[in-house]
């Protein structure tokens, strides 16, 4: 028997959008974009499987070599595509509707609603785990609405940030640190 594997669908594009625009205000700073080896790490953790990370990115008529291989270097599939439309949500749609005939767990690191039906088909398939990786309180509400579907937040879990992010989040009673606030 093989051994059951957790594909992770990793939206660059909203990740970054998401960190500039919704959390920072401004384009980020390459040191404050995530850590995609700690996504990989946590994926690989948190379900204690393997991990095929698939990052999904536009390009135009240039391919961006050095991102590309450093993400080859730290283990990720890059996956560059180009054509009309959203060219990266058309392929990771594509790509959850292929893992819908595999035994395989998904995570997907996108806000994006865009992949509802896709993550819905395949949360409801029995003994499958499918998980939402990114900021909880800017992932789409339909997206966190589909049923048995996990989230990590991409800070708090996955710790893929080496900074605090100024982000104001609801927090639970029981998680609440008064010296967060008053430091």
């Amino acid at each position: 028997m093989t051994e059951r594997t957790t594909y992770l669908l990793v939206d660059g594009e909203n990740i970054d959008a998401t960190l500039g625009v919704s959390v920072l205000g401004r384009r980020p700073q390459p040191d404050e974009r995530p850590r995609w080896n700690k996504l990989l790490q946590h994926a690989e953790h948190a379900w204690h499987q393997p991990v095929r990370g698939l990052f999904f990115l536009a390009v135009g008529d240039s391919l961006p070599s050095g991102f590309v291989q450093a993400l080859i270097a730290l283990g990720y599939k890059a996956i560059p595509l180009r054509g009309e439309g959203k060219v990266v949500d058309i392929a990771i749609q594509r790509t959850a509707e292929a893992l819908q005939d595999r035994p395989a767990d998904v995570m997907l690191v996108s806000h994006d609603k865009d992949f509802v039906p896709q993550m819905t088909d395949l949360a409801a398939t029995p003994d499958r785990r499918t998980a939402l990786v990114g900021f909880r309180e800017f992932m789409a509400t339909d997206l966190q609405d589909i049923p048995g579907i996990e989230f990590h937040d991409l800070e708090y879990d996955v710790h893929a940030f080496t900074s605090r992010l100024p982000r104001v989040r609801i927090i639970d009673i029981d998680e609440f640190d008064p010296l967060e606030f008053i430091l």
